[in-house]
């Protein structure tokens, strides 16, 4: 039997497929909005959705609130860029 790790992952990565309209209008806010990236606006959006529909726990405000508000990365690096073909699409589109 496997063992159960006592604490939840830090993080964890997920897989997504949305409209091409919405990944554009993703893309397009972050360029005009360079503080931004893919995944504090999916990490914002994401806990935003959960909090206004009813969510209680204090973690789900909590990164929220990270979002809407930028936390400097300790090694002082820029977040990673959104852009195609890291998201498997071509830009040819």
């Amino acid at each position: 039997m496997p063992s159960i790790p006592s604490h939840a992952p830090r993080s964890v990565s997920i897989e997504n497929q949305m409209p091409e309209d919405l990944f554009d209008a993703m893309r397009e806010f972050i360029r005009v909005h360079p503080q931004w990236d893919q995944y504090r606006l999916m990490q914002a959006a994401l806990a935003g959705f959960l909090f206004q529909h009813g969510a209680k726990d204090r973690a789900v405000a909590r990164h929220y609130l990270d979002g809407l508000f930028q936390r400097d990365t300790p090694s002082g690096t820029p977040a990673p860029r959104l852009d195609a073909a890291s998201e498997g699409r071509s830009s040819s589109h």
